[in-house]
């Protein structure tokens, strides 16, 4: 396997809309391997999620880090593993948004609450082209959110309704033991 190099912001590449992948292309002995570098790259970099996109490959894969999700009793089987996103079409589920922090690869040492929806509904393929359809909430749900992003063109920045929020990853960690408010939650 092999470890990706990580688009930065400003990289043209994140602001593209990835291009759909053929389900049957998955099965190709070079896009397996490219998929263990995702995770090894992902991994690498203490990553809970990794878009293609952020390792310079426009196609809309995403991969997700199951067991660092938690104990949530609401979390898929499906989700408790790796977890790939081909293809994703996510909808929501509840119009309640929630504030939460996220970070990036792609954006490096930093941090910022962004509002995501509470709970989305996901049809995706996995890496062997297989449907899978599920319900996502919370943390998941945000995971969700941060990777299809990136599918889309898009970074947790764009999302930011707030930016007095966005911090340094070395104060935040200084910082948020010392605020009341809902900073325990693992960042994106």
């Amino acid at each position: 396997m092999a470890i990706l190099k990580v688009a930065h912001l400003g990289n043209p590449v994140l602001r593209k809309i990835a291009a759909k992948v053929d389900p049957a292309a998955l099965a190709a002995p070079d896009m397996q391997r490219f998929l263990d570098d995702m995770v090894d790259t992902m991994r690498e970099y203490d990553g809970i999620g990794l878009a293609a996109p952020q390792v310079h490959v426009s196609q809309q894969i995403a991969v997700i880090e199951g067991r660092l999700l938690g104990d949530d009793p609401k979390l898929p089987d499906l989700a408790r593993d790796l977890l790939f996103i081909v293809n994703p079409v996510v909808q929501v589920r509840s119009e309640r948004s929630v504030a939460g922090d996220e970070g990036c690869l792609s954006v490096p040492g930093l941090r910022g609450k962004v509002m995501r929806a509470r709970e989305v509904d996901v049809e995706a393929f996995d890496r062997h082209g297989r449907m899978q359809r599920f319900t996502a909430t919370g943390w998941f749900a945000r995971v969700i959110q941060h990777e299809v992003d990136h599918l889309g063109g898009k970074v947790y920045l764009d999302r930011m309704k707030d930016l007095t929020t966005l911090t340094y990853l070395k104060e935040y960690r200084h910082f948020r033991d010392k605020e009341s408010d809902d900073l325990d939650e693992p960042m994106v």
